[in-house]
């Protein structure tokens, strides 16, 4: 078992001015009965008092760390950018709205003491959430599991401890954009899920809204799997030969009959409607494509334009 470790928190935040300071203070409770800590926050774009209140905290206690982003990059790439600095022998990463509950950090401990390298947290479902988010989100996991190659289970959540060999492998990968529910299920280790009850928001609102949910639904299928592509060219194969027989019959009734083609009304549904198939196909295509464009340019993940410690990390990344 091991007794003497450095823990590090990674916490992206971003408009979380009101939340940071409870925070904080549920987080060095928990955290003081350990040898030793650090807590990293990454700012992803704050336009409130985020950044002021990170430095605040810092100037209060050294342990507290802040890397403040010149624009809002995302939440996946925030926590790139805390893996990227963290110096743990473990490392754990929550959200900044006090919705993962740091009473469960112990437990996290715990498990990565008795040889775990990654133990991730599952959320269970609020039954206070709206019919639609629960199902949009069922419809996510379902998607994820049966269009890609990686098993991920339901109400997964960034909430979660590494092992800093599981760290180092995770700073090695080079892809964009990233989805990291996605790349720990993949990557395999030792693993252990622990479920748990989210606490309410206090303030602010969630940032992840349906369309970013969608944005992330679509980087993890087509980041993981070229599922989408063989069934597009499946659905394709299906539309020809279909296409293929009804311009027989359509001939053999010319031909044959002597008799004027009717049903212009269902020729147009289904040309409208192999033309549909047509702009889907290309659009998958289209986000694979796009995925290999902007992963050539090379741009870093993120740019750091203040930080609070003097770390060899900076605004270039390590691995672009």
């Amino acid at each position: 078992m091991k007794d003497d470790f450095l823990i590090s928190i990674v916490v992206p935040v971003m408009n979380e001015e009101d939340n940071i300071p409870l925070l904080y203070k549920e987080l060095e409770r928990v955290l003081n009965s350990y040898s030793d800590f650090e807590i990293i926050f990454i700012d992803d774009g704050s336009v409130d008092n985020t950044l002021q209140k990170l430095k605040m905290l810092h100037l209060e206690n050294n342990k507290v760390k802040y890397f403040s982003f010149s624009r809002n990059f995302g939440h996946q790439n925030a926590l790139k950018a805390g893996l990227d600095n963290a110096l743990g022998d473990c490392v754990i990463s929550l959200d900044g709205d006090l919705q993962h509950p740091t009473s469960l950090i112990p437990e996290l401990i715990n498990n990565w003491q008795k040889g775990y390298e990654i133990v991730y947290t599952i959320r269970e479902e609020d039954p206070n959430l709206s019919f639609w988010k629960k199902i949009s989100s069922r419809l996510f996991y379902k998607l994820m599991n049966s269009l890609t190659h990686v098993e991920i289970e339901q109400g997964s959540a960034d909430f979660r401890l590494l092992d800093r060999s599981v760290v180092d492998v995770i700073k090695r990968i080079k892809e964009t954009p990233l989805f990291y529910r996605g790349i720990v299920s993949w990557l395999g280790f030792k693993q252990i899920g622990i479920k748990y009850k989210p606490s309410e928001r206090l303030h602010g609102t969630t940032k992840y809204s349906f369309v970013k949910m969608m944005s992330l639904g679509m980087a993890g299928i087509t980041g993981f799997s070229v599922k989408p592509l063989h069934l597009s060219t499946k659905i394709g194969f299906i539309f020809a030969i279909l296409a293929f027989v009804y311009s027989i019959y359509a001939l053999y009734i010319k031909l044959f009959t002597n008799s004027s083609i009717d049903g212009w009304a269902s020729l147009l549904i289904v040309v409208s409607l192999i033309g549909g198939i047509q702009l889907i196909s290309i659009g998958i295509l289209g986000e694979y494509i796009g995925k290999l464009f902007m992963q050539e340019k090379k741009r870093p993940a993120y740019i750091i334009r203040e930080k609070s410690t003097d770390s060899k990390h900076n605004s270039k990344l390590d691995t672009p």
